[in-house]
């Protein structure tokens, strides 16, 4: 059995640790707090946009665009978002092997990093790190998503990548995180679904002023920005609630620890004080 000099001072160092830990988890929430509001305001404009993107793409007809064609013989870039502080749980873990498990193999493949946690990760496996963003996961804007969006475009354009794909953690509650792999470029081509509109309606095609062409290469780049801002909103509020969880986790094992230690330590006590007693008597009865 520990002595009680050791047990009180594994008492003293965890009760130091449930205090940083209970601290950390009231900062998160107020972060959660804020985070969570602005990924609920802002979810419903970058639905809107996407559901917007996939009816101009399904009644455009057969538009020959470098946007919605691709090279996939190029390599492919990811843009990876994550956090730059840990004690959040598996929420960084979590985003790298969805990276790792997505099919699109290392030599194959540069990363766009958001956050320092995925980078220094997917830098000792062995990928290629070829932007960092890193700053932008110290509260998101749009100006951003504009600057990694226009990055990606120009690498795209400029034939150094044939796809990208976004990599981040979606906000669906407090507790339910889920980490999501999409394709931004080439811009996937959606077939309709059952609606009530018409079949007319369906077959409908769209009209551009200028040509389909022009208007694609001023809409699609638009689009990116809005979908990559949208994933730092939602990978943000995700990190703090994560964070939350798992700070509120590390408190709750801290008092259970102590509640235990306190325990060990008056036994030991009271087999101190009894072993104390037992000399004594034991001495007097020698004495008598």
């Amino acid at each position: 059995m520990a002595s009680m000099r050791d047990i009180k001072r594994r008492k003293q160092s965890i009760q130091s640790t449930g205090q940083i830990t209970k601290a950390m988890k009231l900062v998160s929430t107020v972060k959660l707090q804020k985070s969570k509001n602005k990924a609920e305001e802002t979810k419903p404009y970058f639905k809107h946009m996407y559901a917007a993107m996939c009816e101009i793409l399904a009644k455009s007809g057969n538009i020959d665009h470098p946007y919605l064609k691709g090279d996939p013989s190029k390599k492919k870039g990811i843009i990876v978002i994550s956090s730059n502080r840990g004690l959040a749980g598996g929420y960084n873990s979590n985003i790298v092997k969805l990276v790792m498990g997505s099919g699109v193999a290392k030599e194959d493949c540069v990363i766009y990093a958001v956050g320092r946690k995925g980078r220094e990760t997917l830098a000792r496996r062995g990928y290629e790190i070829t932007e960092d963003y890193s700053e932008a996961m110290g509260g998101p804007i749009f100006d951003d998503a504009i600057a990694i969006g226009r990055r990606v475009v120009q690498d795209f354009n400029e034939g150094k990548i044939g796809t990208i794909y976004l990599a981040y953690t979606d906000f669906k509650n407090t507790v339910s995180h889920i980490p999501v792999f999409s394709q931004l470029l080439p811009v996937q081509k959606p077939e309709f679904e059952d609606t009530e509109e018409s079949e007319a309606d369906k077959l409908l095609f769209m009209n551009f002023e200028p040509e389909a062409e022009e208007a694609f290469s001023m809409i699609i780049p638009l689009y990116i920005n809005s979908m990559i801002y949208g994933g730092l909103m939602q990978a943000f509020a995700s990190e703090n609630g994560a964070r939350m969880q798992a700070m509120d986790s590390a408190t709750n094992n801290a008092t259970e620890m102590i509640a235990d230690l306190t325990l060990k330590f008056n036994r030991a006590r009271q087999s101190a004080i009894t072993q104390e007693i037992t000399e004594i008597v034991g001495g007097a009865n020698a004495i008598s």
